[in-house]
């Protein structure tokens, strides 16, 4: 049965905009931390899109090799207002930025399809913002429209009316897609302009709407189906739902504002009285669905190319030495023997029928004026095949027989789609990385049911992809937690190393938050979902990594370059081969001997430059870069190392320079006070009373480890302090031992000042005294520089004019950091350290862990211009830093990376994002990125030395002197496998383990 559809009724939603009713009791949503929530995918080169730009993806159908992702790149480059353009081969996507003023999607669309590829515009997350406010995107069903005409003239009407920003139509779905403004123009009267221009239209949903695809267990007849209608028909806020018997998927359109996802599943299957069983089809499913049929539909290309090749072969060296099957093959059938009929027809399905789709697409890029490997294939296969009926008719008709060569053409297909199958599962595996972070999401949660006095009084399982943002789930032990969020009840240990790469269990007690995909191991948990679907950190790290496959790295530039004059090289060569050949043998410059039996001159050279033409690959070389980028970005992924793309790779293999911020990177971002040294005739209590006052409205973390400090002092109750110290809001209450505070302020760079009892207090640096007009005594500032010598910070208070104390205050160094820095001075990389600090605590710190360049008191916007003194002789930098005084840094800096997931900014900034909070992974960035350009070098070699070499072999080059001569098929098989040894290297990266503390150091320069 065909897909049935309905338009439904929209629902009239009184009073504006409502909230889905809930499906449990409704809690507050708590903000949680998003890792990826500033994140810009931009391009490799900008980093970000520039205020007034858009960007969309496009998939692209048809590219077989770089040369064809070469011209779709130009096509899109060439069109004006496009501001950058990007194709990624193996992905079959574009990724375009473009001024909206200028050019508009189907501008897009419609250059990819001229330069003879299929395009369709992928749908924009529902979170990217890209919407300029104030509009709508609505969309119609258009029906009567029977060509591309119909398609212009509805366009072009779409594009005229007032109020409308964009407009596309689609002919095979019948459907239009509106952009409009609804204070300018409502959607009745888009529906009236269509229908005025001939045509039937129907708003279908509007951008306030949302989409649903679930699979649907238990329709097994036509009652069924008319069930299953009826109880749809009757749901509030379903818009439209269409429903495909083969595939038992159901796709409904609703309005969220009256209805939830949830609520939707829950109302089909309480209305067929739990005849039906639904469950969320997830998008990556389906996607990886359809690479296996891609796989599998060229399988079956391969075996019917395959089953109809082997008696074409067996015909032509088997069957002669059997009589009986001998004499029938010779038996004349009119005017050709039979093997003769025999071996054209099986052949013509061959190359006809199976091989039809090289002909698409050599005929594609023609039509757009470039080559690519369906067109050396296309043009061997036929050079052998129509000679092949060529001689057969000419012998027909002249009497004199010379020899065929079907089976070279049968062969050829058969061998370079054998070819193109393993080439499918071996790139099919570069993908298994988001494959495995797609599996680390559970299937199902337990739902937490409350009533509405938000008491529990039961539990239900749910589809993981139905979660809403304030669910409360029950996670068992051993069980994955189903969605990011904060603990509520319980406490147990977190196994998230499949997210952070992090080994050591972490413990998750109430208001501790978590990652969704991760593994609860002993205790039960109680969590409140914060976070789902799009917005969760599994998934916008599988969109990093997505996004970081599909780019280009700079070394990609020249396998373009390669291709783009490949085709018709080789093409020329084999012309020079058969002409080379054809003359020589007609002027006798070798003997007839070397010709095969009943051959002729021409016969003689046509195989030579046959086997040029199809031996030729520039596949190999379109694949080496880009495989190989897709698994290091995989396997980075899996390690804890995510990579924003192939630029930034190539990049990091070259570093000189690795510049450290000091504070939260190279020490543990904890600060503690280990000394408090009293200047004047106040006590200690009262001195630290006051500096803790003082520093109470501060949110800076040397202020809070006063606090603390101070805290501790007096005795206060520990499990308060934590509690308080956790709560860092400045509207929380301070406990009534502090001091009243006036005209509190902070100093950049300096530290604060405020007022207490009419006096002035200063905490601070030295330069916050002394621009203060407090003078610093000898004996404090000889205390002072003894705490620096010993690594740590001089905090000097001052009462009114009068200095009365001294805090030194310690970040003590992460473990491994002194291990690390040797670690890459072994590796050839100078690392540098950069911080705000003073001089000697600075100095000291880089002594403890054997830094020699050290940059003190830099304030964070010089942080930049240290990385930029660094970059004049042409070194590359890397910056490695963690919060939002490092994002300048990270930002100038060739490359930036962002550890311990750090802050949205420094995120956004950086070009790797280290998961854990370790200095290894700095390490492991750059020892990845060495080994995966290594590797792409070899990719390189490989295919370059290839065509060097095999070119002359099969032109025959070395027939006179060694008698080496590769037939046809054989020159298609070399072909065939060539592309698929450069992928199942580039896989070899998969094997890549990251140094160990242990091994670090026997790292040395190659």
């Amino acid at each position: 049965m065909s897909p049935t559809m309905r338009d439904l009724q929209l629902t009239q939603v009184a009073g504006g905009r409502r909230s889905p009713p809930p499906d449990n009791d409704s809690v507050d949503m708590e903000e949680g931390t998003r890792l990826l929530d500033s994140y810009d995918d931009g391009d490799d080169n900008s980093g970000s899109i520039q205020e007034g730009m858009r960007r969309i993806q496009v998939s692209v159908t048809g590219m077989t090799c770089a040369a064809c992702s070469n011209s779709v790149e130009g096509a899109l480059k060439s069109i004006n207002g496009v501001f950058r353009a990007s194709v990624a081969l193996l992905q079959n996507r574009a990724d375009v930025v473009f001024d909206p003023i200028l050019v508009k999607d189907e501008d897009i669309k419609n250059a990819i399809e001229d330069a003879g590829f299929e395009a369709e515009i992928l749908p924009e997350p529902s979170n990217a913002g890209t919407k300029p406010r104030g509009t709508l995107v609505g969309q119609f069903t258009i029906g009567g429209m029977t060509c591309a005409a119909c398609v212009n003239s509805v366009e072009g009407i779409l594009r005229n009316l007032p109020g409308v920003k964009r407009a596309v139509v689609a002919l095979a779905t019948s459907l239009g897609e509106v952009e409009y403004d609804p204070t300018v123009i409502s959607r009745d009267d888009i529906v009236n302009a269509i229908e005025d221009a001939g045509f039937e239209a129907s708003l279908v949903q509007s951008s306030e709407q949302d989409k649903i695809i679930l699979g649907v267990d238990g329709v097994i007849n036509e009652l069924d189906l008319q069930l299953l209608e009826g109880i749809l028909s009757g749901l509030k806020g379903v818009r439209q739902f269409r429903f495909d018997r083969t595939s038992g998927e159901l796709e409904v359109l609703f309005d969220p504002e009256v209805v939830s996802s949830r609520s939707l599943v829950d109302g089909i299957e309480g209305g067929s009285k739990g005849k039906f069983k639904l469950y969320v089809m997830n998008p990556y499913a389906r996607m990886t669905a359809k690479d296996v049929e891609e796989t599998s539909n060229m399988f079956q290309l391969f075996t019917s190319s395959l089953f109809l090749s082997i008696p074409v072969f067996l015909i032509r060296v088997v069957c002669p030495h059997i009589p009986l099957l001998d004499a029938f093959l010779l038996w004349r059938c009119g005017p050709f023997s039979m093997g003769d009929w025999l071996k054209w027809a099986l052949v013509s399905v061959v190359q006809f029928v199976v091989g039809k789709r090289f002909y698409v697409a050599a005929g594609r890029a023609l039509r757009n004026g470039s080559t690519n490997m369906d067109v050396l294939v296309a043009l061997g296969t036929s050079a052998s095949y129509f000679y092949s009926v060529g001689a057969l008719l000419y012998g027909a008709v002249t009497g004199f027989w010379s020899p065929t060569y079907f089976e070279t053409s049968a062969m050829l297909i058969t061998f370079v789609l054998l070819g193109k199958y393993l080439e499918c599962l071996a790139k099919g595996k570069t993908s298994d990385a988001i494959k495995k972070l797609v599996e680390l999401a559970p299937a199902t949660a337990l739902l937490v049911v409350k009533d509405k006095g938000g008491n529990i009084i039961g539990e239900r399982e749910i589809d993981a992809l139905l979660i809403q943002p304030g669910d409360t789930l029950k996670v068992l032990p051993g069980a994955k937690l189903p969605a990011d969020g904060v603990v509520v009840w319980g406490s147990s240990y977190v196994n998230e190393s499949m997210v952070t790469g992090e080994s050591a269990p972490v413990l998750k007690e109430v208001d501790s938050p978590v990652i969704g995909g991760t593994i609860n191991l002993h205790g039960a948990l109680h969590i409140k979902a914060t976070k789902v679907g799009s917005e969760a950190v599994l998934s916008q790290i599988i969109s990093l990594v997505e996004t970081a496959q599909m780019s280009k790295a700079p070394i990609q530039k020249f396998a373009d370059f390669v291709a783009s004059i490949f085709v018709p090289t080789v093409v020329t060569l084999a012309l020079f081969t058969l002409l080379g050949w054809y003359v020589g043998g007609v002027v006798g410059a070798y003997p007839e001997e070397w010709l095969p039996e009943n051959g002729n001159y021409f016969v003689f050279a046509l195989m030579f430059s046959i086997s040029v033409v199809v031996i030729a690959c520039p596949c190999a070389l379109g694949l080496a870069t880009p495989t190989a980028v897709m698994v290091a970005t995989g396997v980075g992924a899996n390690n804890g190392v995510l990579i924003k793309g192939g630029d930034a790779l190539e990049r990091a293999q070259k570093v000189k320079y690795v510049i450290f911020d000091k504070t939260g990177t190279l020490t543990q971002g904890k600060a503690k006070v280990t000394t408090a040294k009293v200047f004047s005739g106040m006590d200690r209590g009262e001195f630290l009373t006051l500096v803790a006052s003082a520093e109470a409205s501060s949110e800076h973390p040397l202020a809070k480890a006063i606090v603390e400090y101070a805290r501790h002092f007096h005795f206060f109750d520990e499990n308060s302090l934590t509690e308080d110290s956790q709560n860092g809001s400045k509207g929380s209450l301070l406990p009534a031992w502090l001091l009243d505070v006036a005209e509190f302020s902070a100093v950049p760079g300096r530290g604060i000042q405020c007022f207490i009892d009419g006096k002035r207090v200063l905490v601070g640096n030295r330069k916050l005294l002394t621009e203060s007009g407090v003078s610093i005594p000898t004996q404090v500032e000889n205390f002072v520089v003894e705490l620096e010598e010993s690594a740590r910070t001089g905090i000097l208070a001052a009462y009114g004019d009068n200095v009365i104390g001294v805090l030194g205050v310690a970040d003590p160094l992460k473990r491994e950091a002194a291990v690390v820095v040797e670690g890459l001075g072994k590796m050839g990389v100078r690392p540098v350290m950069v911080t705000g600090d003073n001089w000697r605590t600075a100095q000291a710190v880089a002594r403890e862990v054997g830094i020699q360049d050290v940059r003190a008191e830099v304030m964070p916007a010089g942080k930049a211009d240290v990385v930029s003194t660094f970059q004049k002789d042409g070194s590359v930098v890397a910056m490695v830093g963690d919060g939002i005084n490092d994002s300048p840094a990270l930002a100038a800096a060739d490359v930036g990376m962002a550890i311990g997931a750090g802050t949205d900014i420094a995120i956004e900034a950086a070009d790797y994002v280290l998961m854990r909070n370790n200095l290894e992974d700095v390490i492991t960035a750059i020892d990845l990125s060495r080994k995966t350009f290594s590797r792409i070098r070899w990719n390189y070699v490989f295919a370059m030395a290839y065509n060097v070499i095999a070119i002359p072999i099969a032109a025959g080059l070395f027939f006179p002197s060694l008698g080496i001569k590769l037939p046809p098929w054989a020159a298609g098989a070399c072909m065939a496998l060539s592309s698929v040894s450069v992928v199942c290297s580039s896989l070899l990266l998969r094997r890549y383990k990251k140094p160990r503390l242990t091994t670090i150091l026997e790292i040395t320069v190659e």
